[in-house]
Parts: structure tokens; sequence; C-alpha cells
């Protein structure tokens, strides 16, 4: 008897042995999520390079930021039927070699054709590194502070973010955007061999058995749960909450923030990345501040994600407003709160893993996240075109980004207001893992 309590029962030293490891396993996957996040915003800042140097116009330059996010979004599809079945350990790892290929590729690039095949490479390598991140998450911490390590991991995705604006346009300045590009190449692939060596999947269960031997869901058993998840209506209005949240924001944030405050608002390079770095600043406080807001405080997502949405409305609109003569400082403060803003879209993502089955939260997070990521891609290109056919000759002039601004707060609006009718969740108390 006793031998099968100490067999059943974990010891004091393994319970601190394991709680240490769980966060190494949140440091290496959140990490992974940060060169995601560097890669997709990087070109705001180097934009007026890739203009020159990739013989680029406005539309060109649309389509070469959007393939990353196409590619990113259309590997969601098989990531919901593979997560599972592989494990985020192997599929992590896999995908990001190929991205960091992608960043060599694009670091040679002389012309669009090959520009693109390198950020769908890129895409196509950093396809799996949030919902991995957040499936290693549901396997070594308890269901009560999933939001919160969410906000968490989001805010150390937006120091990537950070990585891509006053850090690169430093690190351009001495290397050119190229070296820049092979620089972090490097640390890409020495941080992916980390990865593998030290992450599993999830704890090693009281037999002993290596986690990575577990089998996942039967294929058939993944796609009913696709099916029955297509039913839910709920589904449907927050993917469009978050194609257009994420589609407005990363669309600006990952490229048109960069021409406008050079092209419109006259800033120097300099002064571009810092008030771009304040924008990513507001997203790692917003990060952990919804995340906690809702855990702790308001114990339900819909209210919190409809006042992001509305807010991010409103500093769009404030934007296309302001005079090119605006100070720096009061610019900065606007991104600032933009990205604030921003952040509140991460609850989407707890909210509907809480209106669905246990088994269906996997496929339902994944499945919203293929939303996530194409809104970028849609509009990125799709404010690209709207900008050079609406002002062929000032393409990235004052009333083509006004046009654009307004554009974003009225989709952001449509997008708040269908969000008022999907169902409010309220936080319950769980069990310890």
């Amino acid at each position: 008897m006793e031998h099968l309590i100490q067999v059943s029962m974990p010891t004091a030293s393994s319970r601190t042995a394991l709680s240490c490891y769980r966060w190494v396993v949140f440091t290496l996957s959140a990490l992974l999520f940060f060169l995601s996040q560097f890669y997709r915003t990087s070109n705001a800042v180097i934009a007026v390079e890739l203009l020159r140097d990739l013989s680029l116009d406005t539309e060109g330059l649309g389509v070469l930021s959007a393939a990353f996010f196409y590619v990113f979004a259309l590997c969601q599809i098989p990531i919901t039927v593979f997560l599972d079945r592989i494990g985020p350990r192997r599929l992590m790892t896999g995908l990001s070699l190929v991205g960091v290929v992608g960043a060599l590729v694009f670091s040679l690039a002389e012309s669009l054709t090959v520009g693109v095949i390198g950020r769908i490479l890129l895409g196509i390598g950093m396809a799996c590194n949030l919902m991995g991140t957040l499936k290693l998450l549901s396997e070594w911490f308890r269901p009560a502070i999933f939001a919160t390590l969410t906000g968490l991991v989001f805010s150390i995705g937006t120091a990537g973010n950070m990585l891509s604006t006053t850090p690169l346009v430093a690190l351009v300045a001495a290397v050119g955007w190229r070296g820049g590009f092979q620089i972090i190449a490097a640390v890409n692939l020495g941080l992916t061999l980390i990865f593998w060596i030290a992450v599993r999947d999830r704890p090693r269960s009281n037999g002993g058995h290596d986690p990575d031997e577990a089998a996942g869901d039967g294929l058939r058993e993944v796609f009913v749960n696709v099916r029955r998840l297509f039913r839910y209506r709920d589904y449907w209005i927050i993917s469009l909450g978050t194609f257009v949240r994420y589609g407005t924001a990363a669309s600006f944030q990952a490229l048109w923030a960069g021409p406008f405050l050079h092209e419109v608002m006259g800033y120097s390079a300099l002064a571009t990345g810092n008030i771009i770095l304040l924008l990513n600043v507001g997203m790692i406080i917003g990060g952990t501040f919804w995340g906690a807001l809702s855990d702790r405080i308001s114990g339900s997502h819909k209210p919190l994600v409809i006042t992001g949405l509305s807010a991010l409305a409103v500093l769009m609109v404030s934007l296309a407003a302001i005079p090119a003569d605006t100070g720096a400082a009061v610019t900065g403060v606007l991104f600032f709160l933009f990205g604030l803003s921003s952040a509140g879209g991460l609850l989407m993502y707890p909210h509907i893993k809480e209106l669905v089955p246990r088994q269906m939260a996997g496929a339902a997070m994944t499945g919203i996240n293929f939303f996530t990521m194409i809104g970028p891609a849609v509009f990125l290109q799709g404010l690209g075109v709207l900008m050079q056919r609406l002002y062929p000759e000032a393409s990235r002039g004052p009333a083509a980004f006004d046009t654009a601004l307004i554009m974003c707060a009225c989709c952001l609006v449509l997008a708040g207001g269908l969000y008022l009718f999907t169902r409010k969740t309220v936080k319950a108390s769980d069990a310890i893992l």
C-alpha cells in the first residue's frame, strides 16, 4: 500500500521540479512566438529600403507583406488537424526550420518574386508558434490562469514587434536590412534547436510513459469536432471580430504605420521607429492588462472585447483627423493607446475556448487563429490596392491614408456591433492540475 501511495502521490521535490520546468516550456515556446511577431511586422521600418531595393510600388509593397499572412492563415487548416496528433514540439520545430530558410531567402531577394517566396516560407515557418504555445500552456498549466498566460504570451510576442522598430532601425543602419535578417535567422536556428532538446508536449504521466509518445486524437474525431464547430454561431461572429480587429491593427502595425509616419507626418526614420515602438509598448501592457482584467476582475470576456474594438475604431478616426504638423509626443500617445486597445482582441481566444466543449477547444482556437491571420493579409493587400487605385498620383499621401483609416474604423464598428450577439461566459473555479 505504501508503495502504491508513493507512486500515485508526487513528492514535494517532484512538484517543485514540475513547477519550474513548466516555466521553461513557457519561456522557450513564447520566445518562438516572439520571433514570429518580429518577422510579421518587420517590413514597417524597412519599407523605404524595400521600395528601393526591390523596385516596388505601393501595391507591390502590400503584396509582399501580405504573402506572410496569407500562407500563415492557410497553414492553420492542417495545423487544426495535426497539432494534437503530431504534438506541438515536433510541429513547431519542423516549421521553425522552414522559417529560418525563409529569412535567408528574403535577405537575398532582388525582386518582388523572390521576396514573396521568402515571406511565404517565413509564414509557413511561423504558423504554429502561437497555437503550439497555447496548446503547451493548456497541457502544463491549470485552466484558471489560461487567459492571464495568454495575455503574457501576447505581451512577450509584442516584444518581438518592438524588436522590429527602433532596434531594427539601428541594426539596419549597422549591417543593412539583409545582414539584419541573416543575424535574426541565426538566432532563430539556435532557439529552435534548444526548444527541440528541452521541451516536451505534456507532463510525464504517473505510469512513466514518454509524453511525446502519447497518441493524439484520431483524424475522424478531429474532423467531427471541426464540423460541429462550424455549427456554432458564436464561432463565426468571433471569427469575424478577430479578422477585422487584427486585420486592421496588424496591417497598420506591420507596414502602413511606417509610410504614414514618414511620408504623411514627416517624421524621421528614427522618430518613426520610436513611435511604432510606443504602439508595441501599448500592446505589451495591454496583453497583461486585458488578460488580468478578465481573469481577476470582470470574469467575462465579451464586454472587454467590445470595449477594445470600440476604442480601436475611435483611435483610427483620430489618426485620420490629426494634422500633419502634430508633434511626435501627441502622435506617440495615440499610437500607445492604439496598441493598448488592440491587445483586447486576445480575449477572443479564451472566449471561444469557454464556449465550446473541452475536446473542441484546440480546433476552435486554431480556427479562430485562421481568421486572425487572414485578416492582415486581406487588409495589407486591400489597403495597398485601395490607395493605389483611388489615389494613383499620391498613393501614400494624406488623403489616401485618411480613406484607409476611416474604412478600417467602419469595419471595426460593424464587428463590435455583431459581437453583441455572442454568448457571455462567466469564469468558473477549476481544480489545479
